[in-house]
């Protein structure tokens, strides 16, 4: 029996700074309540992490990304509307099964 491969959804942010934090919450709470936990979200600073951000093509920052499921999906830049984020990654309609 294989695991089926989990949602993600990757926050790429340069440093701390009030618009990263403003990016994370949006992020952390469309995993939360919209997307009810079915995505694993993980934050990454393209400053600790620069080879992270080359290998996902990250021109900008903020940018969320839905890795898993395909098709990959990104948003760059203002991240503070969360219907805008559900739309840019596809996820508007999603349903958790």
């Amino acid at each position: 029996m294989t695991a089926e491969p989990r949602n993600v959804l990757k926050l790429f942010i340069s440093g701390p700074s009030p618009r990263s934090d403003a990016a994370i919450r949006t992020v952390r709470r469309i995993c939360e309540e919209d997307l009810k936990g079915a995505f694993d979200f993980v934050v990454i600073d393209v400053r600790d992490y620069p080879q992270a951000a080359e290998e996902g093509h990250i021109l900008a920052t903020p940018t969320v990304v839905k890795e898993l499921p395909p098709p990959i999906r990104k948003v760059i830049g203002d991240l503070s509307n969360k219907e805008n984020i559900l739309i840019g990654l596809g996820l508007l309609n999603y349903t958790v099964k």
